[in-house]
């Protein structure tokens, strides 16, 4: 099938390049992809480390370098920058490994530990473990949806398991955005009322 030589062709890639943009859709996708044996599941998890780790050194780099530049300085002056602070100040290495299961805060903080005097190469470690840990996770995550979603649908094709579960996938992303989106309305109108 084409669809299955797209996947087993540049599937690796593109969740490598999905996990530096976008995150966890990508990668829970991937895992499904694994279980499917559309793609190796140490492939999955090794291109989703690999960029995640890379735009979170692309972040902290910017936040390091450009940290007065004004579009930074925008950044730094959200209320969620210093909400990133505190919890990094409080507890720096665990922040490092849990801000990529923080719903908002995946980009903002690598900007702010990059402000910060955590030295880099500390943050190369801990950001290099933290990938793996984060994709290890989510792609496990991914893997035992396939599962689900086979038990669930029976002996379908293995490229209808995938279009199902995307499907799936989609939906509750857009779900969850939905809902995020409207609480942080509720919460903004609750700061200024």
């Amino acid at each position: 099938m084409i669809l299955e030589a797209l996947i087993a062709r540049f599937g690796l890639l593109a969740i490598g390049v999905g996990a530096a943009i976008e995150g966890e859709a990508v990668v829970l996708t991937g895992g499904l992809l694994a279980h499917q044996e559309l793609l190796p599941l140490g492939g999955v998890i090794a291109a989703a480390a690999l960029g995640s780790f890379i735009a979170d050194e692309i972040f902290f780099f910017l936040g390091r370098r450009f940290g007065a530049h004004p579009r930074i300085r925008r950044i730094t002056e959200r209320p969620a920058f210093a909400r990133v602070l505190a919890m990094l100040e409080r507890h720096p290495v665990a922040f490092v490994f849990a801000f990529r299961f923080l719903y908002g805060l995946r980009t903002i903080s690598p900007i702010a530990i990059g402000t910060t005097t955590i030295p880099a190469s500390r943050f190369v470690l801990l950001n290099g473990a933290a990938a793996i840990v984060w994709s290890i996770a989510i792609t496990g995550l991914g893997y035992g949806f396939g599962h689900t979603v086979e038990r669930a649908f029976g002996q379908l094709h293995r490229i209808e398991h995938v279009a199902l579960a995307i499907g799936a996938l989609i939906l509750v992303t857009v779900a969850a955005a939905l809902l995020v989106r409207r609480s942080v309305k509720i919460h903004i109108v609750d700061e200024h009322a």
